[in-house]
């Protein structure tokens, strides 16, 4: 049976121009077996509008033909269900003409090969990845960014999962643009760091110098030097603030947590020392952290927790159990 979840981004990196030869031939033989309904149905309606943005000047009645030849060829005999009837035809339509397009453009635009990197860092590790925009980036532990090896097109376009501090090279008509699973950060040059680890409950944006815009699902809010973006997963809340300390200490060997919710404290714990940190069970940790620590060991680190919080605990081997009395 086929991964919905593969299928569903494989198509976006087509619809994002974030695609490589391989996922060119994928897609193709996709395409031409009988791609499942219900991926459409989910897709369509999550980039009808982006679709529509991108293509204001197309007739809509050469979509609907179109789509029903394109339809025909897949061996798509069932009927689309969605859950808007009236956008059923121009929906999928918009969605398969803009994979379609973007195969022939990766086919035919000058011959042009886009190939890409993935780098992926490991527990404790931090690394340094120069891009070929001249552009700095500073990947944190437990993270991965997927980037093209040259830039094509009017905008610089990256993927990132973890944390990473950025060095962004001017350049007022490539905008360069960092896609999280919760936001996308678009700047045309400066400095910032960017937070957006899938297992935290709270993701960031700080600004060190220069100005970035924030794209959220449902607003749009613009920084500045100093001023940092926490976005509470959960809750489902944001909120801007000024930033008191420096940007990504993390490079440095630092931690820093400031009111931060103690269950993502343990998971900065555990990529920076590769440990488990385990909780006691019946007992409930809400606690809110704060406190500097400059290069200290985990037991340090864990001390002053206790020491602020009162929350005691107990290593064994690489395992941390934390517990109240």
């Amino acid at each position: 049976m086929r991964n919905n979840r593969k299928e569903s981004s494989l198509l976006h990196r087509y619809v994002d121009d974030l695609y490589t030869v391989e996922d060119v031939n994928q897609l193709q033989d996709m395409l031409k077996e009988n791609l499942k309904d219900q991926v459409l149905d989910e897709l369509s309606e999550e980039i009808w509008e982006e679709a529509m943005l991108h293509n204001t000047d197309v007739d809509k009645e050469r979509y609907k033909e179109e789509a029903r030849i394109l339809l025909k060829k897949i061996g798509g005999k069932k009927k689309l269900k969605i859950r808007k009837i009236w956008l059923t035809v121009t929906t999928i339509a918009a969605v398969l003409c803009l994979i379609w397009g973007s195969i022939e453009y990766f086919q035919l635009i000058n011959g042009t090969r886009i190939d890409f990197q993935e780098v992926e860092t490991s527990y404790g590790e931090c690394r340094e990845i120069c891009l070929s925009d001249g552009t700095i980036l500073v990947l944190n532990a437990c993270s991965r960014v997927r980037y093209p090896i040259s830039f094509v097109g009017k905008e610089r376009k990256i993927e990132l999962e973890g944390e990473g501090y950025f060095k962004v090279e001017h350049n007022e008509d490539n905008p360069f643009i960092i896609k999280t699973s919760y936001f996308d950060v678009k700047v045309l040059g400066t400095c910032f760091n960017v937070k957006s680890y899938s297992s935290d409950e709270i993701v960031s944006v700080n600004v060190e110098s220069g100005k970035v815009q924030v794209e959220l699902p449902e607003a749009m809010m613009r920084l500045k030097s100093n001023e940092q973006l926490l976005i509470n997963k959960e809750l489902g809340t944001y909120s801007k603030k000024n930033e008191k300390h420096e940007v990504a200490e993390w490079r440095v060997g630092n931690l820093c947590f400031d009111a931060t919710p103690l269950h993502d404290v343990a998971k900065e714990l555990e990529r920076r020392y590769n440990c488990r940190i385990i909780f006691a069970d019946g007992q409930k940790f809400d606690n809110l952290i704060s406190g500097e620590h400059d290069n200290k060991s985990l037991e340090d680190v864990l001390q002053s927790i206790e020491y602020t919080s009162g929350i005691r605990y107990k290593i064994s081997g690489n395992q941390v159990l934390l517990y109240k009395i």
